[in-house]
């Protein structure tokens, strides 16, 4: 499956961390991309109340400019989860991958990488993720 790599429509694997914890937040993105506008999903496990494993959703709505790119992740409820969190990163020259760091503002910061492509897993990310 070949991308255009102007676009980011596809389907990325992600990771996020807290500046405090050691392990890494990992996440799927089902993004469209069009001209310099990028919406879609995003799903990730968590940890809900009593230690459950919980999924929580959120809708990503942000732009492209050359090859910055910013977004909101806005969760949608579930287990709670209903904030805004900012990510500003920049794409990799080849299209498949996505640095940077994300902000919930007056509170937490961290960095975010996302890639995409017939490769992309949680076991790939984390490698590439541990690296940087």
């Amino acid at each position: 499956m070949h991308h255009n790599n102007k676009t980011l429509t596809g389907i990325w694997h992600g990771l996020y961390s807290y500046p405090a914890f050691e392990q890494p937040v990992f996440f799927v993105a089902t993004l469209i991309s069009f001209a310099q506008l990028v919406s879609g999903a995003t799903h990730e496990a968590q940890v809900g109340q009593e230690g459950a494993p919980l999924t929580v959703f959120a809708a990503v709505d942000g732009q492209v400019a050359g090859t910055d790119v910013s977004f909101q992740k806005r969760y949608d409820g579930t287990g709670g989860w209903s904030h805004v969190v900012h990510y500003e990163g920049t794409l990799s020259a080849d299209g498949h991958e996505i640095e940077g760091e994300w902000t919930i503002p007056g509170d937490w910061s961290g960095r975010f990488m996302m890639i995409r492509g017939e490769g992309a897993s949680e076991k790939a990310i984390r490698k590439v993720f541990a690296i940087v």
